[in-house]
């Protein structure tokens, strides 16, 4: 059935806003020509949004610069505000950006480990509202929130979990009781994958899976475009595979002797001591892929190697169960390692596994947390304020 002319002229001024926030401001006559409508429809979408205060003439084009048709259009960034912030064991950071998602402000705060619940929950609430006077920004819209954990598929709330600290739970429930935003939490490797599939290494992937290597070790599975979080909302455990190396087995309650054993921070820490490497993970892994030769001769080549072969051992499962046809390996660990270190995971992979699979670094590393979460917050925002009853 055609549509009706209120549902028509909601879909092209959806249009017309998405164009808007992809391609940068635009003149009604470039509208007229990506949109393909006709320039009365043009003009009256552009109507439309001025009125709901979405768009504004943000400048002129062309030689003359006068007259309607030099105007140029642009989204008022303005006209929502949006929080992210990176929960990890030992700290909180937090950006604050407008719609379109440009950094307004942006901090960090450590949190020691022998801090009580509560009062961690107020060092990251106050974080939180003292980066949003920064940004001179008054009432936050929507707040994405990336968080270690299980994320409940039906509820959308973090689980409770006796490995994670508690007042990472209790910080979600605060910022949703005490904010008038919505507030989303995610598990931090799946939006890593999503910044990766929308800005960084997967941008031309349907399928992949990242594989997030630092402190703890994850995965997260997108397949047809869409994130993949499993009926539990555990996709992508994959510190608890059972795998071969690890002198055991994982439990219901630790993955010590899984995956995570062969991948981990103190895994890989432990290995690159081993091969006269001094240092953090992340830094022994930066070292030896910069110092890298593509041979076996020195050190940091060798580390590269043996590090490969364990890394190796997950991606074969990964590529069994899912053929996603491209891990990303993310993480500090893995962007660290680069392009040295995911070509040899890839040619190691290829002696395991009969499934062809393209192994890439990742390409923001540790801020694709954030990244995730201000894309999950714009998006959450963009999609109330786009909706037909504001257009």
């Amino acid at each position: 059935m055609p549509a009706s002319p209120s549902t028509a002229r909601a879909i092209n001024d959806r249009l017309a806003l998405r164009l808007l926030q992809d391609e940068g401001p635009l003149t009604a006559g470039q509208l007229k020509t990506l949109t393909g409508l006709s320039r009365p429809s043009v003009a009256d979408l552009v109507e439309r949004l001025q009125q709901s205060g979405l768009i504004r003439i943000v400048g002129e084009a062309g030689e003359q610069r006068r007259g309607p048709n030099a105007r140029v259009y642009g989204i008022v960034a303005d006209r929502a505000h949006l929080a992210a912030l990176d929960v990890r064991t030992q700290g909180v950071s937090v950006v604050v950006a407008d719609l379109l998602g440009a950094t307004l402000a942006e901090a960090t705060l450590p949190i020691d480990s022998d801090t009580g619940t509560e009062p961690a929950v107020e060092q990251a609430v106050a974080l939180l509202e003292r980066t949003a006077r920064d940004a001179g920004v008054a009432r936050l819209h929507s707040v994405g929130i990336g968080a270690p954990g299980l994320i409940d598929p039906v509820t959308g709330e973090l689980r409770d979990s006796g490995s994670l600290p508690a007042w990472h739970r209790r910080l979600v429930a605060a910022l949703q009781e005490r904010l008038p935003a919505t507030v989303l939490v995610e598990n931090e490797t799946n939006l890593a994958a999503v910044a990766e599939q929308r800005l960084g290494a997967a941008r031309d992937q349907d399928d992949f899976v990242l594989l997030w290597l630092g402190q703890g070790v994850g995965a997260a599975v997108v397949l047809g475009g869409k994130l993949r979080r499993g009926a539990s909302g555990g996709a992508g455990e994959i510190g608890f595979l059972p795998v071969p190396g690890t002198g055991g087995l994982p439990s219901a309650t630790g993955c010590d002797a899984g995956f995570h054993a062969l991948a981990g921070a103190a895994a890989v820490r432990e290995l690159a001591s081993r091969h006269g490497i001094e240092a953090d993970a992340e830094e022994a892994v930066r070292v030896a892929a910069a110092s890298d030769s593509g041979g076996p001769g020195g050190p940091g080549g060798a580390f590269l190697d043996a590090l490969a072969g364990q890394l190796a051992v997950g991606a074969a499962a990964v590529a069994a169960v899912l053929d996603p046809g491209c891990v990303v390996l993310g993480g500090e660990i893995g962007h660290a390692g680069g392009t040295a270190l995911a070509s040899r995971v890839e040619a190691r992979l290829a002696t395991l596994s009969p499934v062809s699979t393209e192994i890439r670094p990742a390409a923001l590393g540790g801020e694709a947390i954030l990244r995730g979460a201000l894309l999950t917050a714009r998006d959450a925002a963009q999609a109330e304020l786009f909706a037909p009853a504001h257009a």
